[in-house]
């Protein structure tokens, strides 16, 4: 047996939270050197924790952390894996990888609710917990590990385990991706621009995000997330280019040289 597994083994007998160190072990592949930032991983803004020095945490740190991290390894794993391919197909692609309800469905997938800690109401209430609780794993697993380790977790337990890219670069592209093509392809400015967020009567967040066309208002939309504002706002977007002609003509007259 390797030192590294006898020393991790060692360890385990003196773990508190034994379930969780073999769990991370399970879908990683490495024992945790720091079981605590994986504690914290599992926190949910709901059940905030105190910390010893007197400061209440949760997992959106490292969530923030995490969601950098998978954007930057999955980035540059497409332009490795595609070197002839074009900017707006590796972002479309891309985002088809890193959208929440990929992210959502992956951390189903693992079962990461079992271990997550909130309140009932908020996990019911937000679709997303599984996928904001895996960005934040993400993070934990890079500051324990580091960025090669967390780059092949990525990868390899993460995008080639659970996407099939033969069928995902033929799937239909998520709603912010379209519109950013149909941008580019028309050579016309865009903005995503957040105009409020706010709380709703369960003291959970909400955004509201306006997407700007050649400087023109398209749409707006709320999300549990800025992600999800995103694409609900890009969708009616798209639905407006589609269905209002004189809409999309202004917009075009905008188209830079």
């Amino acid at each position: 047996m390797p030192l590294s597994n006898a020393i991790s083994l060692i360890k385990l007998l003196f773990v508190k939270d034994k379930e969780l160190y073999v769990f991370i072990h399970r879908i990683t592949g490495y024992y945790p050197r720091d079981i605590k930032l994986y504690e914290l991983a599992m926190i949910h803004r709901s059940r905030p924790v105190k910390l010893a020095d007197g400061r209440w945490a949760n997992n959106e740190r490292l969530e923030f952390l995490g969601d950098a991290v998978i954007d930057n390894v999955v980035a540059d794993f497409l332009y490795r894996t595609y070197p002839s391919k074009h900017e707006g197909f590796l972002t479309s692609t891309r985002a088809k990888i890193v959208q929440r309800e990929s992210l959502n469905r992956i951390g189903n997938s693992l079962h990461l609710d079992s271990h997550v800690r909130a309140h009932t109401h908020s996990s019911s209430h937000n679709s997303y917990i599984c996928g904001n609780a895996l960005e934040a794993l993400v993070g934990a697993f890079y500051l324990d590990q580091g960025y090669n380790r967390c780059r092949k977790f990525i990868i390899n337990r993460l995008i080639k385990k659970h996407f099939d890219l033969n069928d995902l670069v033929k799937t239909e592209q998520n709603f912010k991706s379209r519109l950013i093509e149909w941008t580019q392809k028309y050579r016309v400015t865009i903005e995503f621009e957040l105009v409020d967020s706010f709380t709703d009567a369960d003291k959970n967040p909400v955004f509201r995000t306006a997407i700007i066309l050649g400087g023109i208002y398209a749409s707006d939309a709320v999300g549990y997330s800025k992600r999800e504002s995103h694409q609900s706002a890009s969708q009616k977007a798209l639905e407006r280019l589609q269905n209002d002609q004189a809409f999309c003509e202004q917009v075009l007259s905008t188209a830079l040289n």
